[in-house]
């Protein structure tokens, strides 16, 4: 090997080494990145969001996600956990959403699997991609609290690339979902309140992209963006929804944190409130998340 050879190979070996330890970290609060566990290692992660504001009538919701994953080998991750919801309405009424006030406290809602493969690396191919796959069935409504099954089947690519030798790193999202729902049946309805029973199929497209920049030593700063859309089996196109905002993330060997913000910029379909600009039936106006993770 000749000297020049030996400095290209040297360099790339301290380039990788410099990149940060983030194999599954989650540097954002809604976009993924496409790195996964190393083989035989385990992670555990505790979730929670809230979500409020619908522009009219108070509305506060708390989902909570308790996942453990696996790292089946360096290039295979699955997991699988379950989840919690909490919500209280005061002053709403939208019809096949919201029947009316209600004061769920947190219970059980449901529980999730997934699997994540990397086809390649961010680290040592320079431009990582991964499949990620996710099933998830919920027993309760997450707008209402009301009784409601779902199964939802979710496909997704992730992409990664590490940039300015790992000290940035941005990622890119693109997933579809397909669910089957059928709402239980309430009893003392409000007169002429639309609450279908019948099962309903929807199909939900994502698009997502965020940036984080490690600007001291276990800090990492950044934004993120998100736009989803979701047709449904009657109505066509029933909702498209842009969301942004800011996240902080701090990691040690062992435990990492991410808080994110996320602020609803613009949405479409059907309203809450006529002739706004914001979609508010099945979103609201933010949604704040902490994301706790530990290695072992």
């Amino acid at each position: 090997m000749n000297q020049l050879n030996r400095f290209s190979a040297f360099g790339a070996i301290l380039a990788t080494l410099s990149m940060p330890s983030l194999a599954e970290e989650n540097l954002f609060g809604n976009v993924k990145g496409a790195e996964t566990l190393p083989e035989g290692s385990w992670e555990a992660y505790q979730i929670v969001t809230e979500r409020n504001d619908k522009g009219t009538g108070d509305y506060r919701a708390w989902d909570a996600f308790t996942e453990l994953e696996y790292g089946v080998s360096n290039k295979f991750t699955i997991g699988g956990g379950i989840k919690a919801l909490a919500v209280k309405t005061d002053g709403l009424l939208v019809d096949g959403y919201i029947p009316g006030d209600y004061d769920k406290n947190l219970s059980l809602a449901g529980f999730e699997v997934n699997a994540k493969y990397n086809f390649l690396s961010p680290a040592m191919d320079d431009f990582g991609l991964s499949g990620y796959w996710e099933f998830d069935y919920m027993s309760l409504d997450p707008h209402s609290g009301r009784d409601k099954d779902t199964i939802s089947l979710e496909s997704a690519l992730l992409a990664q690339k590490y940039l300015l030798e790992g000290q940035m790193v941005w990622v890119g999202n693109l997933s579809l979902e397909g669910t089957y729902a059928k709402r239980g049946k309430i009893d003392n309805l409000p007169e002429d309140f639309e609450w279908p029973t019948d099962p309903e199929m929807e199909l939900e497209i994502t698009l997502g992209s965020g940036l984080s920049y490690r600007f001291a030593p276990n800090w990492f700063i950044g934004a993120e963006v998100q736009y989803q859309t979701e047709f449904e089996t009657e109505v066509g196109q029933e909702r498209w929804s842009l969301f942004a905002g800011p996240n902080l993330h701090y990691a040690t060997a062992k435990w990492w944190a991410t808080l994110s913000w996320f602020q609803q910029v613009e949405g479409g379909g059907e309203m809450i409130v006529e002739n706004d600009d914001l979609h508010l039936i099945e979103k609201t106006k933010r949604e704040v998340r902490l994301k706790l993770g530990y290695n072992f």
